[in-house]
């Protein structure tokens, strides 16, 4: 280790991707956590345009304040260091000269979005020889594209709803009314969700009641990102289940947590989630002991069929087959870095299945200093 009796975590927030708040939030949240008497943390802001900045860890700046999202701007110009012997960061900027400015043993990169939780910054990590919380290249790129998650899951025999993939959504096919054909429209129904593949918090996202509405849901979803995900609307109650690594056995389950929308709310959009008090949780939800194995079971088999590793939580939807009859979980999505705000079902599952925020973070550093770097040797 770094220090004589502490680990140096470096906590890594904020990034370019439109997740940027959400991401600055759940970092407040993992500062707090974090025993000063365990652990010396390296609080670590990515601008919105990229830039590396060693910050104060003030954690009322990385706050939801009437309404007004945070956002990193302030701090110490640093790099990461490239040659995996330097374990570090170096100090940039006038009179610098490049300076060292400490070694790390453990990254925590509460990223969300692109540029953080879809590959990139773990494979920066891994160049740089350094641990860190979450799942390797691989499974952070796969679980963030909409796309390869259902064709994963699917081919490990997990339930999806149905949905079809238009790529290079530009502006000029969106005006095209034979974006989506009626033979696709009529196998969606409505509503549909209009969603950007490589997304999250549900940025980008459209509920769409009537054709007409399409085109201007795909121009929505493109800007977030070119390659655009239709699906069709999976009615049934909204269940989600946190994973976690167990050292030296199977990924274990917490128990799963529900979440209800309040009258007047149509779906859990970027505003239910953070602005507006229009949601109710459940946590642990209200299920039979066969449902609760089932959802928790599903999870695990997710968890592993995304190669994932450290922490995932798994979304589903729990309704009836429309044919069959028959109770139906449906896989909506697999998060390889799910929120940390104090609001976020990832941590309050846990909370509820016996294992405290500190003590939850403490696993995931515990288990990224045993993993190590991901690529092989």
């Amino acid at each position: 280790m770094s220090g004589a009796s502490r680990i140096r975590v470096a906590v890594v927030f904020g990034g370019r991707s439109a997740e940027h708040a959400i991401s600055c939030v759940s970092a407040g949240s993992v500062l707090g956590a974090l025993d000063p008497d365990r652990y010396e943390v390296v609080p670590v802001g990515i601008t919105r345009d990229g830039g590396w900045l060693l910050t104060d860890g003030d954690r009322s700046r990385l706050a939801i304040s009437d309404g007004t999202l945070p956002e990193v701007s302030e701090g110490t110009p640093v790099s990461l260091v490239g040659d995996p012997t330097g374990r570090g960061l170096v100090a940039l900027g006038p009179g610098s000269a490049g300076s060292g400015l400490t070694e790390v043993d453990v990254v925590f990169p509460v990223l969300h979005g692109a540029y953080g939780e879809d590959g990139t910054i773990q494979g920066l990590l891994e160049m740089s020889g350094l641990p860190y919380v979450g799942s390797g290249v691989f499974a952070s790129a796969a679980s963030m594209d909409k796309e390869f998650t259902k064709k994963l899951l699917s081919a490990a025999g997990i339930a999806q709803g149905d949905h079809v993939v238009l790529r290079d959504a530009s502006g000029a096919l969106c005006a095209d009314p034979d974006l989506l054909d009626v033979g696709a429209r009529e196998r969606l129904g409505l509503p549909v969700f209009v969603k950007p593949s490589r997304a999250g918090s549900s940025i980008g996202i459209t509920r769409v009641t009537d054709w007409a509405q399409f085109p201007a849901a795909v121009a929505t979803a493109a800007a977030v990102d070119p390659k655009v995900v239709v699906e069709a609307a999976v009615p049934g109650r909204e269940i989600e289940c946190g994973v976690l690594a167990r050292v030296g056995g199977r990924p274990e389950a917490s128990l799963p947590a529900e979440i209800r929308l309040r009258a007047g709310t149509d779906w859990y959009d970027f505003s239910a989630k953070y602005l507006e008090d229009a949601v109710d949780f459940d946590v642990p939800a209200d299920l039979t002991p066969e449902q609760i194995r089932a959802v928790q079971e599903t999870s695990v088999r997710a968890y592993l069929a995304m190669d994932c590793q450290g922490l995932a939580r798994v979304d589903f939807f729990l309704g009836t087959d429309p044919v069959t009859g028959a109770e139906r979980l449906v896989v909506n999505e697999v998060n390889t870095m799910p929120g940390f705000t104090p609001i976020s079902m990832f941590p309050r599952m846990w909370a509820a299945s016996g294992l405290t925020y500190p003590e939850l973070v403490d696993r995931l550093v515990a288990s990224a200093l045993d993993g190590g770097p991901r690529t092989p040797g």
